[in-house]
């Protein structure tokens, strides 16, 4: 049962991730591939807030989210001068940077050696985060607010200007709109929820290395949108549960143990490839990759 529940929050861990990034792809039409550096920070303070700072659930949860949604304020101001391909070089070049830091700056984050010994978190200094049914409900919740935000936001006039600027930005420029404002309020919340799984990592595995965060896992994210569909709240969902689930299926096929790691990868790559062919639009998106 134990294995299950496990499966369920790594599913919310990436749901989160996945709605996230589909706000910069699926309605602000930003391919970044810095995700999981802001997935990363958000880990990290969430340690370092936890063990050093002594914070409880709540604060150590919202200075992830600021310090993350900082810098994401700082990037967002240089990257938004750039498009397309430039704003992808962009955002390379930062989850590069932020993992090299990670991996290096060993007097804080321990390096490649990682940072194990993760308390678990306190409610009001009263509950204590310490069960694997704790780590479900917590991360249902905080998944749940984040369904909820970015269900909310998609159909507010944030959301409509949003996909307005993917389909006509100077049509939206033209109305007034400050579409370079656009870009950074959408970075800024993108960096924020992904700080929040950042938080639910940390806090549940209780240890973090740097290549949790790096390249590969933006990368992963990435597909993970991809695959479930942009430009809505269900194609993220069933993207982030589809790239989760699929690969542990595969560990129950009964394949030979000397191939079964092999084959599982690349049954897994052809899943990818046919659901592309033949659903370009992802599971349930509404745009066209």
């Amino acid at each position: 049962m134990e294995y299950f529940i496990h499966i369920l929050i790594v599913i919310n861990i990436y749901i989160v991730l996945t709605l996230s990034s589909n706000l910069l792809v699926g309605l602000a039409n930003l391919l970044s591939l810095g995700q999981a550096a802001f997935y990363g920070m958000g880990a990290y303070i969430t340690a370092l807030a936890l063990m050093k700072l002594g914070l409880s659930l709540i604060p150590a949860l919202l200075l992830a989210v600021l310090i993350t949604g900082l810098i994401a304020w700082i990037l967002g101001k240089i990257s938004i001068r750039f498009e397309g391909d430039f704003f992808v070089l962009v955002t390379l070049g930062f989850q590069i940077i932020i993992y090299s830091i990670l991996y290096n700056w060993i007097s804080v984050t321990r390096g490649p050696y990682g940072i194990p010994g993760i308390p678990s978190p306190k409610l009001f200094s009263v509950f204590k985060v310490t069960t694997i049914y704790n780590y479900l409900i917590l991360s249902s919740i905080l998944t749940g607010i984040t369904i909820w935000f970015f269900h909310k936001m998609i159909h507010s006039p944030f959301g409509r200007a949003l996909r307005a600027m993917k389909d006509d930005k100077l049509a939206l420029i033209s109305l007034g709109r400050d579409v370079n404002r656009l870009k950074t309020k959408t970075f800024v919340l993108a960096a924020s929820f992904a700080a929040v799984s950042g938080f639910i990592y940390a806090a549940y595995i209780s240890y973090i290395d740097p290549t949790s965060f790096n390249l590969d896992e933006s990368i992963f994210i990435i597909s993970a949108v991809l695959i479930g569909g942009t430009g809505n709240i269900k194609g993220p969902v069933l993207g982030a549960v589809f790239v989760v689930i699929l690969p542990e299926i595969l560990r129950f096929v009964g394949l030979p143990d000397n191939v079964a790691a092999n084959m599982r990868m690349i049954i897994y790559g052809l899943s990818l490839i046919l659901l592309m062919m033949f659903r370009p639009q992802g599971i349930a998106g509404v745009n066209k990759i």
